[in-house]
């Protein structure tokens, strides 16, 4: 980025210094902003603080607004409505700050009180899960941002997209009125797929194997590749091959050895069977067999 295009160097302070805050703090620094002061409580935010944010003070959150140009609130989603309202309520927000969000499941509206003071509110969510450590850092050079602003402020947008550039990495619009199917898209991929995952290795030791991650690895690599690749053209399995059979072997056996883990079985075998049916995968005369196997009364019932 040429050095006229690049954005004013900001004072920022970050509420709070989680993981999510304490990187993208690091980040902006990184950036050459500089960050004023951060809010952080427990013994965890304080030594991301000391690893991430070296020398900044630590100060109640209304303090760590008022010293700054750029506020980073990263927040929980439940928290973040409060956060502002009572931010706003104490004169902590200003007209000329820039006040961003970090939560995905929000667009701008959360931040009404503070627009309504006069700041630039925008929305940058990380595409990515956190650590809280200096890897994650690195990490942001690959991950996409869904960033949002009011609709019709095209400077706001610029400058969502200017910041996130400048932390290394990919922004992307989120129209405010989609941002609810947004996360629940990412929700549903990345938290679903770790319970999946960590579903998949208890089974293996249940089997008997000692490194279910060094058996998973290699295929639920190339399975996550294959479906970023390929979309629906990459499912395999019983399912997708129409091996009833083996459908309802898997059923037997998860009712002996993992009775809890039946019901997201069925229900991901039947959005596999209905995906491979879609797809020309599953045939059309070994679904039906395929379905009612998926469907059967089991030791749940």
């Amino acid at each position: 980025m040429p050095e006229a295009d690049k954005p004013a160097r900001l004072a920022v302070g970050v509420v709070s210094a989680g993981r999510v805050g304490a990187v993208l703090g690091a980040a902006l620094a990184r950036a050459g902003h500089t960050v004023v002061a951060a809010a952080g409580v427990s013994d965890a935010s304080v030594r991301r603080a000391e690893n991430l944010l070296p020398g900044v003070e630590l100060l109640p959150p209304d303090e760590v607004c008022r010293r700054a140009d750029l506020v980073l609130l990263a927040l929980p989603d439940d928290a973040l409505p409060g956060m502002v309202r009572g931010l706003a309520a104490a004169d902590a927000l200003r007209a000329g700050q820039i006040v961003v969000h970090t939560c995905g499941a929000h667009g701008v509206d959360v931040l009404a009180p503070a627009a309504d003071r006069g700041a630039l509110a925008l929305a940058l969510h990380p595409v990515m899960t956190f650590t809280g450590r200096a890897e994650d850092l690195e990490r942001l050079t690959t991950c996409c941002f869904g960033i949002t602003a009011a609709d019709a402020d095209e400077t706001a947008w610029s400058v969502a997209e200017a910041l996130v550039v400048e932390m290394g990495a990919e922004p992307v619009r989120v129209p405010p009125a989609a941002r609810p199917l947004y996360h629940t898209a990412l929700a549903h991929g990345a938290n679903h797929l770790v319970t999946l995952v960590a579903e998949s290795a208890d089974l293996l030791r249940a089997a008997g194997v000692g490194e279910p991650d060094r058996m998973l690895g290699p295929l639920l690599s190339a399975a996550l590749d294959n479906a970023l690749r390929h979309g629906d053209r990459a499912l395999t399995g019983p399912v997708a091959r129409g091996d009833a059979g083996t459908v309802r072997a898997h059923l037997r056996v998860l009712a002996e050895h993992a009775p809890d883990m039946l019901a997201a079985y069925r229900a991901l075998a039947a959005r596999t069977a209905d995906r491979a049916v879609a797809s020309g995968l599953l045939r059309a005369d070994l679904a039906p067999d395929v379905i009612a196997a998926i469907d059967e009364p089991g030791e749940e019932s």
